[in-house]
């Protein structure tokens, strides 16, 4: 297994991030892999996929990078470059771009696990990498990033909550498969078997993304390191267009009858409800007034976060209409 040393200190200040660029990589791991996750996902790649592999189909040669350079058990380092906080994609994207010939090609044969196809022996790879990583933000990932973004950020604001009431060790052991805290100051950060890493003193960044996916990175100076992990489930999947059962929205209206149905998958804050219906938060705190004072949602307080979710009526409520549809 793969696993970093990390002292108090380090872990202490630790961050979270939300980066576009980020978002944008993993969309591209999504496409290449063509498997959706959840219905959301499903419905994602049916509109991009076919762009997609139609854009690698008229350049084989950045399919063949794109290939090696998401390997099997090892992505390439001049794809993944660590999430500057605040960092707009386009700057993002440059370092890409700027990538040495000579370092693409040393990292897709760590990432290939052997030599190059012929194909790839050429300087412009790393031009090649950034243009399909723009095709893909601006066609795929840029028109719902702002959507996108409230997810990314309600995830953070969840996870930030949990440290408050479990501690580091809680939040660490959920990001992803094959992170765990082991103890002795010891992060486990994949199920592969690479040599630990010493990571006390460097910045740590936390980046979540909404595709299942996630992937480690750090600069070569490794003063800063990064763990990409897939935002909790229900806030990955999209939920705008999950139908609302019509005797429920006639008895409380579609938008509050929505948040009754969300909190029924556990307790969500209002920034999370505010992310996943794309409602204001105006209007998410009016919904849940009425829902609280109607006895059908309670709250309670987690670290700086207030969470909601359905009391034993909404949950006879939401279970009539169940049975009743």
């Amino acid at each position: 297994m793969g696993w970093w040393q990390v002292n108090a200190d380090t872990l202490a200040g630790s961050r979270f991030v939300v980066s576009a660029f980020a978002e944008t990589f993993a969309a591209v791991k999504l496409l290449h892999a063509g498997v959706a996750a959840h219905p959301g996902e499903d419905a994602w790649l049916r509109a991009h996929l076919p762009g997609y592999r139609e854009r690698l189909a008229a350049d084989p040669v950045t399919a063949s990078l794109i290939r090696a350079g998401l390997g099997r058990d090892w992505i390439a380092d001049f794809l993944t470059p660590t999430p500057l906080d605040g960092e707009r994609f386009e700057e993002a994207v440059a370092r890409v771009r700027a990538a040495r010939p000579a370092d693409v090609r040393a990292q897709l044969r760590v990432s290939l696990a052997g030599e190059l196809p012929s194909a790839l022996y050429r300087d412009d790879l790393a031009e090649r990498a950034a243009r399909l990583l723009e095709y893909v933000w601006e066609a795929a990932v840029r028109p719902s990033w702002e959507r996108r973004r409230r997810v990314l950020e309600a995830d953070v604001a969840a996870r930030t909550a949990r440290v408050g009431r479990g501690g580091w060790a809680a939040v660490l052991d959920s990001l992803r498969p094959g992170t765990r805290w082991l103890g002795e100051s010891r992060f486990q950060v994949n199920p592969h078997a690479y040599p630990p890493r010493e990571v006390s003193g460097a910045e740590l960044l936390f980046v979540p993304v909404t595709p299942r996916t996630g992937w480690v990175s750090w600069e070569d100076g490794r003063e800063r390191y990064a763990v990409v992990y897939p935002c909790a489930g229900v806030l990955s999947e999209d939920h705008r267009e999950r139908a609302v059962p019509t005797a429920l929205s006639a008895l409380l209206g579609p938008a509050r009858a929505g948040v009754l149905a969300l909190l029924g998958e556990g307790p969500l804050s209002t920034t999370q409800l505010v992310a996943l219906t794309g409602q204001g938060l105006g209007s998410v705190g009016r919904h849940l007034r009425v829902l609280l004072d109607a006895g059908l949602v309670e709250r309670r307080r987690a670290g700086r976060s207030v969470l909601y979710s359905r009391t034993a009526a909404g949950e006879a409520l939401a279970g009539a209409r169940r049975r009743t549809s």
